[in-house]
């Protein structure tokens, strides 16, 4: 995959983002950090309070418990959402030319939802992968072979 002079690479999934400019060339790409973040993770029992609802029926005995929201899955879609909107903004601040994505696919289609159409129109690529915790070197190698 090409990655354009000064283009930016956001690496993330949903609990850690890392955006970088290519300081680079298109064929050797040299990915500097400008942005990183990382929000807390808090175990899904933490943030439960009672046991889920129970419904019951209007015919006979029958009674059904209501599925209870994963908190953690909540919070990386919500993490997914800002890190979409930092982007929209320095999309919309003309920071970047050019946008190549890596996230894994369900991040990737979270991501997908809250791109503006100046951010959509940016992207120049994407990459279904979690590379979040892998070393930057590494990161060029995939990105050249892609």
């Amino acid at each position: 995959m090409d990655v354009p002079h000064n283009a930016f690479v956001v690496v993330a999934d949903g609990e850690k983002m890392l955006l970088f400019r290519n300081q680079g060339d298109d064929e050797f790409p040299h990915l500097v950090v400008i942005e990183e973040d990382e929000q807390q993770s808090v175990a899904n029992r933490d943030l439960r309070r009672d046991a889920p609802g129970r419904s019951f029926s209007s015919v006979g005995p029958g009674r059904s418990a209501y599925k209870e929201a994963d908190s953690r899955q909540l919070g990386e879609d919500r993490f997914a959402a800002e890190t979409a909107a930092m982007l929209n903004r320095r999309a919309l601040e003309n920071e970047f030319e050019s946008l190549i994505i890596v996230a894994p696919p369900r991040t990737l289609g979270e991501l997908r939802k809250f791109y503006h159409d100046e951010l959509q129109r940016r992207v120049s690529g994407e990459l279904p992968k979690n590379l979040t915790n892998t070393p930057v070197n590494e990161i060029e190698r995939i990105l050249q072979e892609n």
